[in-house]
C-alpha cells in the first residue's frame, strides 16, 4: 500500500488550503495513523502516532466511509479514546483518502467553537463535497507519485538487466539518441569510449534470418551487421525504442556449436607407417596454409574427411570454423538452401525463421564439400560463381555477403569421366582441382593395416571394458590378405565386430566376420577378376557415349553390342 508520507509536502499544502477555506483546523493521517500534515495545533505535532486517540479515524479506515461526529467525546465511537474527557473539539468530519479500493489515510476537519460548528452544519453538504474533493486530489497525487516511483524502479531494473545481458541492448530516447548501451552492444560494435547521447542509425537490410531482422547498426564511426528486434515504447515521454540484437558472427558461432559433429584430426592423428601415408602427411603440411582450393579423391571409406580436417588443423585457420556438408546425403531440393541459406518467406515450405547457409557459416574458416561428385549439375554453376566471386547471397535476399574461406572438396567418383558424360562441369573441376590430393586405397598400403588394426583394437577394448591379450598370426594374415574395398571404415567396423566376439582376450579366426574368414586367393574380390555385370554395364555406357542417347543412337549401340533394342532398354533401366 502506498504511504502518503512520501508526498507529505504536497499533503501539507492541501491541508493548509482546506483550513484556510473552511476556517478550521485540519490534519491528515496515513493508513498507519501517523500524522502526515496539519494546521493550527496540529502543525507542531507532525509524524506523531495518533492511534491511541483517533478512533474516529480508525472507523473511517476500516469502513472506508466518511465519519461525521456531532458531539466529540460523547459519541459512541469515542468511548475508547483516552482523551474523551478532555476533548475540546465541537464537531468533526473524517474523510477517507481512497485510491481504487485501498484506504491511504484520512483527512480530518475539527471545529474549535460552537459558532463554527453551526456554520458548517448549516452548509454540511458543501463542506463534505469540498473535503471529498481534497481527499481525491491527495489520492490522485499519491497515484501519480506511485506511478512515477514504479516507472523509475522499472527503468532502474531494466537498466540493470540490460547491462548484464549477453545480448546487445540499446535504449533509444525520443530524439533518436543512445540513452543506455550495455557492454555486449559496445563490444559487438567495437566501441571502447563512453557513449553519452550519441546519434544512432539503424538500417534494416530487409532480410529475416533465425527469426529476427537483420540490421546495420552505426554509432559514430562504429558499424556492424547484427540480427535482432526493435521494441517500440509507446506513450513514453522520454524513450522511443529498445533494440536487442546479436552479432551475426556470434549467431554463426552458436549455430556451429549446436550442429558441428566434426572429429578434429591433425596429421599426428593420421594412423599409418606406409610410405604412401608418410607422403600424404608431408603433402598436408605443405598445402595447409595455402588459400587455394583442394580436391581430395579416394575410394569410399578411405578417410577423405580425416585428411580435410588435418589440413584445417595444420593451417592458420585452425581457430576458425570447419563446416562440412555431404552433398550426397541431403535431398536435392534442399541442398541449395543448405549451402546458401534463405530469408523468411523465400519459398513455399521454408522455415519462417530463415536459415544461415553453410557458406556463410564457414566464412573466415573452411568449408568441406564432401561427395562433390553427387552435386546436381544446376547447382555446380552456382558453386562455381561463389568460388569465382567470393561472395554469396541468401535465397530470397538481395544482400551480398563477402566471403573469405578455404574450400576443400572430396569425391570417390571419377570426375573426368563424369565430365565426358556431361554430369560434371569441366570449369568447376579445374576450379576445385587446384591442389589435388589422392588417398591410396588401404589394400595398397599393407603396413597401415597393422597400424590401424592395433589402434582400433585398443580403442574398442577400452570402450567395451574388455581385456585384450593377443591376436593370433593366422587371423592377422587373413586381415592382411583381405582387399578392404571399404577401406579404413570397413576395417574399423571389422575390428569392432572382432572385439565384441573375442573370448578370453584372444582374437582368433572364429572372431572374424564370415566374409573375411572365407576369403581366399580365388574369390570374387580379387582385383584381377571383375563381375560380368560390371563389365557389361561399362560396355553399354561406352556404346551409348559413342553413338549418342537418341533413339537412332540406341539402335546403333544395340547393333554394335549384338543385342536387341528391347534388351538394351531393359538393361539401361536396370
Amino acid at each position: 500500500m502506498y504511504d502518503i508520507s512520501n508526498i507529505s509536502q504536497i499533503v501539507q499544502k492541501y491541508a493548509q488550503i482546506t483550513a484556510s477555506i473552511a476556517g478550521v483546523d485540519v490534519e491528515v493521517v496515513n493508513y498507519k495513523l501517523i500524522r502526515v500534515a496539519g494546521t493550527g495545533i496540529f502543525n507542531e505535532l507532525l509524524n506523531e502516532d495518533v492511534s491511541e486517540n483517533s478512533h474516529i479515524y480508525k472507523n473511517a479506515i476500516l469502513s472506508g466511509e466518511r465519519q461525521i461526529v456531532y458531539e466529540p467525546g460523547k459519541d459512541e465511537r469515542c468511548r475508547n479514546c483516552k482523551e474523551k474527557e478532555f476533548c475540546q473539539e465541537k464537531f468533526e468530519i473524517s474523510m477517507p483518502i481512497k485510491l481504487n479500493e485501498e484506504i491511504l489515510g484520512v483527512i480530518g476537519m475539527a471545529c474549535p467553537s460552537e459558532e463554527a460548528k453551526e456554520y458548517i452544519i448549516k452548509n454540511l453538504d458543501n463542506y463534505l463535497l469540498f473535503l471529498e474533493q481534497i481527499a481525491d486530489f491527495i489520492a490522485t497525487r499519491a497515484y501519480e507519485e506511485q506511478e512515477s516511483l514504479f516507472r523509475s524502479a522499472m527503468y532502474d531494473t531494466l537498466k540493470t538487466v540490460i547491462k548484464n545481458m549477453d545480448e546487445g541492448a540499446i535504449i533509444i530516447d525520443n530524439d533518436g539518441l543512445v540513452d543506455t548501451i550495455n557492454p555486449s552492444a559496445k563490444k559487438q560494435l567495437g566501441i571502447t569510449r563512453i557513449i553519452n547521447k550519441e546519434k544512432i542509425d539503424i538500417l534494416p537490410t530487409g532480410d529475416t534470418v533465425e527469426n529476427s531482422m537483420e540490421y546495420v547498426v552505426r554509432i559514430g564511426e562504429n558499424e556492424n551487421k547484427v540480427i535482432g528486434d526493435i521494441i517500440d515504447i509507446p506513450n513514453n515521454p522520454m524513450y522511443r525504442q529498445v533494440m536487442l540484437f546479436r552479432d551475426i558472427n556470434k549467431v554463426h558461432t552458436n549455430i556451429y556449436e549446436m550442429t558441428s559433429t566434426i572429429n578434429i584430426m591433425g596429421t599426428d592423428k593420421i594412423i599409418g607407417s606406409s610410405p604412401q601415408t608418410k607422403a600424404l602427411k608431408e603433402e598436408i603440411k605443405k598445402v595447409s596454409n595455402s588459400i587455394s582450393t583442394i580436391l581430395i579423391t579416394g575410394e569410399s571409406g578411405s578417410g577423405k574427411e580425416v585428411v580435410a580436417t588435418a589440413i584445417w588443423q595444420n593451417s592458420d585457420r585452425r581457430n576458425k570454423r570447419f563446416v562440412a556438408i555431404n552433398c550426397a546425403a541431403i535431398p536435392e531440393p534442399l541442398l541449395e538452401s543448405e549451402l546458401f541459406g534463405y530469408v523468411k518467406g523465400a519459398f513455399t515450405g521454408a522455415d519462417p525463421r530463415g536459415k544461415i547457409g553453410k557458406f556463410e557459416l564457414a566464412n573466415n574458416g573452411v568449408i568441406f564439400l564432401d561427395e562433390i561428385g553427387d552435386m546436381p549439375i544446376y547447382l555446380q554453376s552456382k558453386i562455381l560463381r561463389v568460388i569465382q566471386d567470393k561472395k554469396v547471397t541468401r535465397i530470397g535476399s538481395n544482400q551480398v555477403i563477402p566471403l573469405d574461406l578455404r574450400i576443400i572438396a572430396a569425391t570417390n567418383k571419377d570426375l573426368r569421366k563424369m565430365i565426358n558424360e556431361n554430369k560434371f562441369r569441366e570449369d568447376l573441376y579445374y576450379r576445385l582441382n587446384v591442389i589435388p590430393i589422392h588417398i591410396v586405397p588401404l589394400r595398397e598400403r599393407k603396413e597401415d593395416i597393422l597400424d590401424l588394426l592395433y589402434y582400433f583394437i585398443d580403442y574398442y577394448r577400452k570402450l567395451f571394458g574388455k581385456k585384450f591379450i593377443k591376436i593370433d598370426e593366422k587371423t592377422v594374415q587373413k586381415l592382411l590378405e583381405y582387399p578392404w574395398y571399404g577401406n579404413v571404415r570397413e576395417l574399423e567396423n571389422t575390428v569392432e565386430f572382432m572385439v565384441n566376439m573375442m573370448e578370453d582376450g584372444v582374437i582368433n579366426e572364429s572372431s572374424l566376420p564370415l566374409n573375411i574368414r572365407n576369403n581366399d586367393e580365388k574369390n570374387i574380390y580379387k582385383d584381377s577378376i571383375r563381375p560380368l555385370k560390371d563389365i557389361e554395364s561399362d560396355e553399354i555406357k561406352k556404346a551409348i557415349n559413342f553413338y549418342g542417347d537418341s533413339t537412332e543412337g540406341k539402335l546403333k549401340a544395340a547393333k554394335a553390342l549384338g543385342i536387341g533394342i528391347a534388351t538394351l532398354y531393359r538393361k539401361l533401366n536396370q
